[in-house]
């Protein structure tokens, strides 16, 4: 990520909705002087910790707890090309908005667990209107309880968020207009409305 002063997020609101609409992490940790990395869904809980689970498999599970972790989430991203400018003197770029997040990792409870999962699963199930929400409800006898035991939630409490949000602010409005107008005809929608946001 790079910090840029032109390009740095500080809208904590505006980056804890990005986190829990895109809602998957890398999350990086270190280990014995290696990274452990992981990948896993993420969301806010009601207290504004941060709140993932993992496979009870996987290998960065027995290392989290009481541990300082990175959860670095990737939004949308693209190639800029230098030629789109209509200006001498580009270079080519990559415009994106990326969130980390940093903290202690705390293990949940099986309580705190079940409501990261009805979190995460009502936020992704709001994006899918007019569809029928999905809720574990749907579910027969205790089969989302023994599901359960197949994976691990943790926290990260207070967490120091971080974000970045680089989408040619440094460029003038002319530059600007012809890098949306080529994303628009690459079929790039998403890149170009954020770019024109960032104006």
């Amino acid at each position: 990520m790079y910090p840029g002063s032109g390009f740095r997020w500080d809208d904590e609101a505006a980056m804890r909705a990005f986190v829990s609409r895109t809602s998957f992490a890398v999350l990086a940790l270190a280990v014995d002087d290696r990274v452990v990395t992981a990948h896993a869904p993420i969301t806010f809980d009601g207290a504004g910790s941060a709140i993932f689970h993992l496979a009870r498999a996987n290998q960065l599970v027995r290392y989290l707890a009481g541990r300082t972790v990175l959860a670095t989430i990737v939004g949308e991203n693209g190639y800029v090309s230098p030629d789109w400018y209509g200006t001498d003197d580009q270079v080519p770029t990559w415009n994106y908005r990326i969130v980390e997040i940093e903290g202690t990792a705390r293990r949940l409870d099986e309580t705190e667990l079940i409501d990261q999962l009805d979190r995460l699963s009502a936020v992704q199930e709001a994006l899918l209107t007019p569809k029928t929400p999905w809720t574990r409800d749907k579910m027969t006898g205790g089969h989302f309880v023994a599901m359960t035991k197949a994976i691990v939630g943790f926290a990260i409490d207070a967490p120091v968020i971080r974000g970045t949000a680089k989408l040619g602010q440094n460029k003038t409005d002319t530059e600007a207009a012809g890098a949306v107008a080529a994303l628009r005809g690459i079929g790039r929608e998403d890149m170009a409305t954020l770019m024109e946001d960032a104006r």
